[in-house]
């Protein structure tokens, strides 16, 4: 069984969902989220507490590193989500979040034993190039955490856009993308401005 305060969380849920039954009924009969929300699964990045959503508000994957394989790879799983958000919810926005102190990330400067995690392995070489061209700019070694974070989420966009509804959708003017970072020791969240080539906080009007 889960731990008591996992249970004792179900037990308070219970008494939301009372609370709020006309959200869940009307949820019941159709989601209709905005925007697909891609971020790390770390349990300090929780999509809904960053964006203090609802239930119906977002539409969510998370994967280590917030990886998006790039299409034709063979791994279809975020590709499967990419689809049927674009597709069938017909969100017109997608965030990709990165975050500080990212296990992912940091994975990147060890050495992942292929026989023990072979997919831990495979799945962080996705961001490997995000690594490589930093290591190569000469940034000093305290700098180079964040980023990397920051270089793996612009990679990751690039990623997204080799899938057929992204740049369809995107040309129709239909879709944004927004490179996020969210900053887990201060609670910051910033925002890539590809115009300036820039990241700054996320302001409200956003």
């Amino acid at each position: 069984m889960p731990t008591a305060k996992i249970l004792a969380g179900v037990g308070r849920f219970q008494v939301y969902f009372q609370e709020n039954r006309e959200l869940f009924e009307r949820l019941a009969i159709r989601q209709d989220p905005e925007v697909l929300f891609i971020t790390c699964s770390d349990s300090r990045v929780v999509p809904e507490l960053i964006t203090s959503s609802e239930a119906g508000d977002l539409f969510v994957v998370r994967t280590i590193g917030n990886i998006v394989p790039p299409y034709g790879t063979g791994a279809i799983g975020v590709g499967a989500v990419v689809e049927y958000a674009v597709r069938h919810v017909q969100v017109g926005h997608i965030v990709l979040c990165g975050h500080t102190d990212c296990g992912g990330i940091e994975a990147l400067d060890e050495h992942i034993d292929l026989m023990r995690e072979p997919h831990f392995a495979r799945w962080i070489d996705y961001a490997r190039p995000a690594k490589t061209t930093i290591d190569a700019s000469g940034l000093p070694e305290e700098a180079r955490h964040l980023a990397t974070v920051r270089k793996n989420v612009l990679l990751q966009l690039e990623n997204l856009r080799s899938y057929d509804p992204i740049r369809e959708e995107e040309r129709a003017g239909t879709l944004r993308l927004h490179g996020w970072v969210y900053h887990v020791e201060i609670g910051l969240v910033e925002a890539y401005d590809p115009e300036n080539d820039e990241w700054s906080p996320v302001a409200a009007e956003e």
